[in-house]
């Protein structure tokens, strides 16, 4: 690959920051007769993603594990409508993710727009598969099937994108290819770390994969944001993080749902993104290298592992063989 065609991991200036909202990002642009998926839509940023989406008239489907659930949200949110739909899915049964992704496709001739929302974070250790480790399993080898089996639609679109949501917690651990389901001791936190890099590292690798067809990837860092992604914290440790004090009251710069679907709506509309693939956003912009110097290291721009093109390939090549599905083998 020419050093031309690899998106620089520098800030575009697209004029939007920390707390641009969904609303704002999206504003002008058309996605009349476009079709999109976002994991998780039923929730906190990823309603606020399927709100904005659905502004600019993309036909939006939530794959939900609780469709009964995801439609009455949906529709207490006004999105119930025609072009909102939801379908059965759990990111965590892989035959459930491949049965949703086949019917799809065999419904929608294309799929322009992936956004792959749906996490656990910090959860306590769980088994799901053959023995994998739960955040692991469901935040990226979920998506990583998912999207394999989307393939065909993806590619059809001509010019589609797939959008990862990562977060700083990718700061926390790499891949950790000796032990990736922590099955010598669980570690709630790296175990989370390590599926926010592998969400990263994936959107590298799928860029590379997927640019000859068309189809461009980003991974996101949304911002921080109460949502039910915390279900599994006690408060107690929450304060102890710093996120909010003992009252409850969260700290400056953590973000509404809204303005934490910016970046991720940023990511699968934007026309400055014309061309561009294969990087980690955050702010509504392409982020910067994390400066190791900066007292904002842990919560500020990429570490360079979680963007390192030969960890990428080699989580893709480590994930088609846990999962047995690689559109491009």
């Amino acid at each position: 690959m020419s050093e031309e065609s690899i998106t620089a991991q520098q800030p575009i200036g697209s004029g939007f920051g920390h707390y641009s909202n969904a609303r704002e990002v999206i504003e002008g642009i058309d996605l009349h007769g476009k079709t999109a998926i976002v994991t998780g839509g039923y929730s906190g940023l990823g309603l606020e993603t399927v709100r904005a989406l659905s502004s600019a008239v993309a036909r939006v489907t939530v794959p939900a594990r609780r469709p009964e659930h995801a439609r009455e949200v949906l529709a207490a949110a006004g999105l119930g409508t025609a072009d909102v739909t939801v379908e059965a899915l759990d990111l965590a049964d892989q035959e459930a993710v491949k049965d949703f992704a086949k019917r799809f496709v065999a419904a929608n001739p294309t799929l322009d727009i992936l956004i792959n929302n749906a996490a656990i974070m910090a959860s306590p250790e769980q088994r799901v598969g053959p023995g994998w480790e739960s955040q692991f399993a469901t935040n990226h080898l979920g998506h990583f099937t998912l999207v394999n089996t989307l393939w065909p639609a993806l590619a059809a679109a001509g010019s589609a994108r797939v959008v990862a949501l990562s977060s700083t917690g990718h700061k926390l651990s790499p891949i950790r290819f000796d032990d990736i389901n922590f099955d010598a001791g669980y570690d709630k936190w790296k175990a989370y770390g390590q599926a926010k890099t592998a969400n990263a590292l994936f959107a590298v690798q799928l860029d590379r994969l997927g640019k000859s067809a068309g189809v461009r990837a980003f991974a996101v860092h949304p911002g921080g944001i109460m949502t039910e992604l915390q279900r599994h914290l006690p408060r107690e440790e929450m304060v102890a993080a710093g996120w909010m004090d003992a009252e409850g009251n969260v700290r400056e710069g953590f973000k509404t749902p809204e303005q934490g679907a910016a970046t991720s709506t940023w990511a699968a509309t934007s026309p400055a993104l014309e061309g561009k693939g294969g990087v980690y956003c955050e702010d509504c912009d392409i982020a910067k290298p994390t400066d190791p110097e900066s007292p904002l290291a842990r919560y500020q721009g990429v570490d360079a592992h979680a963007i390192d093109p030969e960890a990428a390939a080699r989580l893709w090549e480590v994930s088609a063989e846990m999962t047995g599905v690689n559109a491009f083998a």
